[in-house]
């Protein structure tokens, strides 16, 4: 058997300010979607059909939810002689080491122990938290083609929101396959081109060493803000390679319910089951639910309803994940429900995200009227008991576990209950 010879490395450490209550209790990467899977599951379903066997996790912000996720690794067919997953959490050691990550590079600085053990022959640096199908060993024969020192994944961006991202001027040597980068923007006020960055990142392993100890007399570790400028100054042979096809970023609320809202409608964006997606079907006993219950009274339209599902009322254009109930005369509309929720006779759900465990009483409002077009997301925290008759504004965020005491009976459009 020859051994692999590309390590990967997924950054899934960090909480999403944006992402508010979602990330509370787990890191953005852990975070639910689609109706079974979490966030990390694209990047390891991706390593998996690209042949890519040894993955290090780096991982800080709250990790249990991750780590029971990842379970062994079987999941995603990582457990044999030169396959595995590992999670590599801050530590302190006898050489006065900080105990916290303070950014993406110094994360991997802090392992390259781990990184020198495997001798790889590229290192493949990833994001644990977007949504995308990307075939990577293509990417990486780009980069041993162009005999590179570091290559970036890139995706066109409406020009409008390209100040977001690492931006780049890509010169045409290579037409739609990618080409030499010219120039590099960390999240510029006025960008100059349109190619983001995918924060997939290809490393010849020499370069990256040097570029991560010179990275340490710095006060910011980074690979876009620090890492990639810094090797660009040292004229490196950095490439872009051009991905095409779909990508979600999720870094705000918005943008992970509309990614979610990809999933539906005839010709969905993202195809799951085409895509190959892999989870862990043992996290939350999603193997072992009973299949979903449509009651007679029950009405399911362009909606995902997941195992362990009983449906009395009526979903609309919403994703239920396993064991959610919807008793009779509620109706769920442009939501995401997560695990074990339970929404109460004759409630009105319209454009609500709620996480798992929580208990909506009867004639509970979330939203705008159903049928209204809402223009923002309603959060509701998880391990809620929503009491009866209870009113919540549009763009209301209720944060996790609160008291009886601590319920109104109307919560404002927008405010914060917590």
């Amino acid at each position: 058997m020859i051994k692999p010879s590309t390590l990967a490395m997924i950054l899934a450490g960090s909480r999403v300010d944006e992402l508010n209550v979602l990330t509370y209790y787990r890191p953005k990467s852990a975070v639910p979607f689609g109706g079974f899977a979490r966030v990390i599951d694209f990047a390891l379903s991706n390593l998996l059909h690209s042949g890519i066997e040894q993955i290090a996790i780096l991982s800080q912000y709250r990790s249990y939810s991750l780590i029971n996720h990842i379970g062994t690794g079987a999941a995603w067919d990582m457990i044999g002689r030169y396959r595995g997953i590992s999670i590599l959490p801050p530590f302190k050691d006898n050489m006065d080491q900080a105990d916290w990550y303070r950014g993406s590079a110094d994360a991997v600085y802090k392992n390259l122990d781990f990184v020198e053990y495997h001798k790889p022959e590229e290192i493949l640096i990833l994001s644990g938290d977007h949504i995308y199908k990307m075939d990577y060993q293509d990417m990486i024969d780009y980069h041993h083609r162009k005999d590179a020192d570091l290559t970036i994944g890139f995706i066109k961006v409406d020009i409008k929101k390209a100040h977001r991202f690492g931006i780049a001027a890509i010169d045409d040597e290579d037409g739609e396959q990618g080409g030499r980068v010219v120039s590099y923007w960390e999240k510029p006020e006025s960008p100059q081109t349109d190619w983001a960055s995918l924060t997939v990142l290809v490393f010849r392993p020499e370069v990256l060493y040097r570029a991560l100890e010179e990275n340490q007399k710095s006060t910011s570790f980074e690979f876009g803000r620090d890492i990639i400028p810094l090797l660009m100054s040292w004229d490196c042979r950095v490439y872009g390679y051009k991905h095409k096809g779909y990508w979600g970023y999720t870094r705000t609320v918005e943008e992970y319910w509309q990614s979610n809202m990809d999933l539906l409608g005839e010709n969905p964006l993202i195809d799951m089951e085409a895509w190959g997606l892999r989870t862990n079907l043992e996290h939350r006993g999603i193997r072992d639910a009973q299949p979903a219950l449509i009651q007679d009274s029950g009405v399911v339209h362009n909606s995902l309803v997941y195992n362990g599902c009983v449906v009395e009322g009526t979903v609309k254009n919403s994703i239920l994940f396993p064991g959610v109930q919807i008793e009779k005369g509620a109706v769920v509309e442009n939501s995401v429900l997560f695990f074990n929720n339970h929404i109460g006779a004759d409630c009105c759900l319209n454009k609500v995200i709620t996480d798992v465990n929580s208990v909506f009483g009867e004639r509970v409002s979330i939203g705008p009227d159903i049928g209204t077009v809402a223009d923002r997301v309603s959060l509701i925290g998880w391990n809620n008991r929503v009491p009866d008759g209870t009113i919540i504004g549009e763009g209301a965020t209720i944060y996790p576990n609160l008291t009886a005491e601590q319920w109104t009976k109307y919560i404002k459009a927008g405010e914060v209950l917590k």
